[in-house]
């Protein structure tokens, strides 16, 4: 069984739960979250994504690297829930790491500025 496919039916579930897909709010964690909307799940993101950083910087000093694991798992889950909200699913994220897949970060960096900087400048010139 591939890390996909764990990641798949992990989506399905969320899915599921999505308020339109009949969600219940009072049973599942994932229906509650998505029922409040992108404020509650995005804080939740924001706090996990700050709990990684204290577990790697732990774990840097000796701490156990299984809380590591532990916390990026919280902040895939809720991103999860993001990318659900907004008819998105993993598929989508390993195809643009795919993508990515044999460029240099450094390449790809000076990239995304460019297209910023053409579309900046197109925004700023009257038709």
């Amino acid at each position: 069984m591939s890390s996909n496919d764990s990641l798949a039916r992990l989506a399905a579930i969320i899915e599921s739960r999505k308020p339109a897909n009949g969600g219940d709010a009072g049973a599942s964690y994932v229906a509650r979250l998505l029922h409040k909307g992108p404020d509650a799940f995005l804080k939740k993101i924001g706090e996990e994504a700050t709990e990684v950083v204290m577990a790697a910087k732990d774990a840097q000093h000796g701490g156990d690297s299984a809380a590591l694991v532990y916390e990026v798992a919280d902040l895939w889950f809720h991103t999860m829930v993001a990318l659900a909200h907004f008819d998105l699913a993993p598929a989508d994220v390993i195809a643009e790491l795919e993508r990515r897949e044999g460029t240099s970060g450094i390449e790809e960096k000076a990239l995304r500025r460019a297209q910023d900087r053409d579309s900046e400048e197109s925004k700023g010139r009257a038709p």
